[in-house]
């Protein structure tokens, strides 16, 4: 549980000393596990570091601190504490590193505190309601079956590229109103961001000028010729109250289409590979496919597209724990470690589809829950329906060793996912 310091505690004498550490750290600050296991193997990474203490000062694969916090109930709580702030001007100079983004992409629900973020979420929110989600469901199942029609004569297909990408893709373009001939390269945009390639330095500055430009020609056509759609609804919103900002108004259409799909994309993938390296359950699911919105909040919980939540940054020094964090530090919330936390979930590590303890946090908790969390599981439960039904051979076309996974501590998901059928 996070709690303020009381108003009598010592703060730390400057910015970089070391704070207070969980008591298994080390003196020199040295991180428990070494960061690239924190992308190579994430569950057993955040694993043990939850079995040696609730909170750890590691450093990230950024070469930056932060604070790690791994078991369910804390993290849970954490979640929803008003004092860790996601605003990253509550950051302490040179503790963290994030997406060097402009001002007219970065004035986003995703480092924003109420009453900014209130005003915003519940404008866009009314996108994403459950009657609104519901009307939704056939042009998800048609978009589904016209993508599994056109992979089905060749027999293999790499299911990230032509079915859990363009499946969210296609469906959040509609959503925002962006015609098909207007919708440019997306997911090369935000690899560039999220998952970005050391071999090209000026990707994710390339990738940022051209959504500027993309989405600032979007809002000028939608601005002159409104139609029924999220996307004039939010400039209606700017130019009519005045309720947005400019920069506002940029960002928020920058984040749902980047949220509106990017974890859509690997919470398909990865329940695909998980239902494949999992004979008995995909079995259970094909005999009962009735079961499958229920066996989504499984996958999610088993293999989540986020092993972390969004960064925080405690408002005052707050104890989180047992252990004391310096205001200003980057505390990280292991979404990972905590949906495998055996003090939570009975057999935390076994995929079970038929488990009934849903009360996950991958999709996160609080104020800062998910927007698109009920169109992504029904994206996902359609996705998997229409899968498991329209290819009865479907089967990995790899050595599961082998596939890929993109190289990032934020998301967790497949480069690709060979399949035949």
């Amino acid at each position: 549980m996070a709690t303020s310091t009381p108003p009598n505690a010592e703060p730390n004498a400057e910015p970089n000393a070391e704070p207070n550490a969980a008591p298994d750290a080390t003196p020199s600050g040295r991180s428990p596990v070494d960061p690239a296991e924190l992308i190579a193997d994430p569950y057993g990474a955040y694993g043990r570091l939850r079995e040696a203490g609730p909170v750890h000062r590691i450093t990230g694969t950024d070469g930056r601190p932060a604070w790690v916090v791994t078991r369910y109930e804390d993290v849970r709580q954490a979640l929803g504490d008003p004092l860790l702030s996601l605003d990253k001007r509550n950051a302490l100079p040179g503790n963290y590193s994030g997406f060097a983004l402009p001002p007219a992409l970065d004035a986003n629900l995703l480092n924003m505190d109420p009453p900014d973020h209130t005003r915003i979420r519940r404008l866009v929110s009314q996108a994403f309601t459950p009657r609104r989600v519901a009307d939704l469901r056939e042009p998800v199942r048609r978009t589904a079956a016209e993508l599994l029609d056109a992979v089905a004569p060749d027999g293999r297909a790499d299911l990230i590229a032509a079915y859990a990408a363009p499946l969210p893709i296609r469906v959040i373009c509609d959503l925002l109103g962006v015609a098909p001939g207007d919708r440019r390269d997306f997911r090369g945009w935000t690899d560039a961001l999220v998952a970005p390639d050391p071999s090209r330095p000026s990707a994710a500055k390339e990738a940022v000028a051209a959504m500027l430009a993309y989405f600032g020609q979007l809002i000028a056509r939608k601005r002159a010729h409104p139609e029924d759609d999220l996307l004039s609804a939010m400039i209606a919103a700017r130019d009519d109250g005045d309720r947005l900002s400019e920069d506002e108004l940029m960002s928020l259409t920058f984040l749902v289409l980047f949220a509106g799909y990017e974890n859509t994309v690997q919470l398909i993938g990865n329940a695909v590979l998980a239902l494949l390296t999992h004979p008995a359950q995909l079995a259970a699911l094909r005999a009962e496919p009735g079961r499958t919105a229920a066996a989504v909040e499984e996958l999610t919980r088993w293999d989540g597209p986020a092993p972390l939540a969004i960064r925080r940054f405690p408002l005052e020094d707050v104890t989180i724990g047992g252990v004391t964090v310096p205001a200003g530090e980057t505390v990280l919330l292991s979404l990972a470690a905590a949906n495998r936390d055996p003090a939570r979930f009975t057999e935390p590590d076994r995929l079970d589809v038929g488990r009934s303890d849903t009360a996950h946090l991958g999709l996160g908790h609080g104020i800062h829950y998910c927007l698109g969390a009920p169109l992504a599981r029904l994206e996902t439960e359609i996705a998997l329906t229409g899968l498991l039904a329209r290819f009865p051979r479907l089967a990995l076309d790899a050595d599961p060793a082998e596939l890929r996974w993109r190289a990032s501590m934020r998301t967790r998901g497949l480069i690709a996912l060979p399949v035949r059928f």
